[in-house]
């Protein structure tokens, strides 16, 4: 059982400018998707193991190694994340099934060398539906410098019993932030950000 992708799309943006002002350097998101065809379209399947134990591992691989190829190794990503949009003829559950698995992200995470989770979304629609990958630095997961979102479409992509898996990545955060951290908004409030279970 392997999944029928039928291909692999990459999106890139390179900033030079941000708000009015020049960028220290170039500012680069990227994010790479697999079309794939949905194994569950259109009936209802209590159990989707099978499928996600065969899906996942490839489309974890195949996926990671094209970013990591477009970002020019894996240092070079700073935020990453994820996301999946199903088809009309599936659920929602389908496209959480193929990216909530260690054996979808682990490849990624181990690749950009991640501590912190990889944030996510998952979302139903049409062909040419946004696809948004919601970013967040790969160590710090309060570091709001890198709550960035990467959002594009495909022209005829998903179809009603297709998924659209995808890995998005960027070098750094937003150039010109400048709203502080998490922890100064703690901090602010009284807690005691050394100590997590105090929060």
């Amino acid at each position: 059982m392997t999944p029928e992708i039928r291909k692999f799309v990459t999106f890139e943006e390179e900033i030079l400018s941000e708000g009015f002002k020049k960028v220290d350097s170039t500012w680069r998101l990227f994010a790479v998707a697999a079309v794939v065809k949905n194994p569950w379209a259109g009936r209802y399947v209590e159990d989707l193991k099978p499928e996600i134990h065969a899906y996942g591992p490839l489309l974890g691989e195949q996926l990671t190694k094209r970013i990591i190829a477009l970002a020019g190794g894996g240092d070079a990503i700073e935020a990453y994340g994820k996301a999946g949009v199903v088809g009309l003829d599936g659920e929602i559950e389908h496209a959480s099934a193929l990216i909530h698995t260690l054996r979808f992200g682990n490849f990624y995470r181990e690749a950009v060398g991640a501590t912190s989770y990889l944030s996510f979304s998952n979302t139903r629609g049409g062909a040419n539906s946004p696809l948004s990958i919601p970013l967040m630095d790969k160590h710090d997961a309060g570091k709001r410098s890198h709550y960035l979102t990467i959002q594009f479409s495909i022209a005829d992509a998903p179809r009603a019993d297709e998924l659209v898996i995808a890995l998005g990545g960027a070098t750094g955060g937003r150039p010109h932030h400048r709203i502080g951290d998490r922890y100064q908004d703690l901090k602010e409030l009284g807690h005691d950000v050394d100590n997590p279970a105090a929060i």
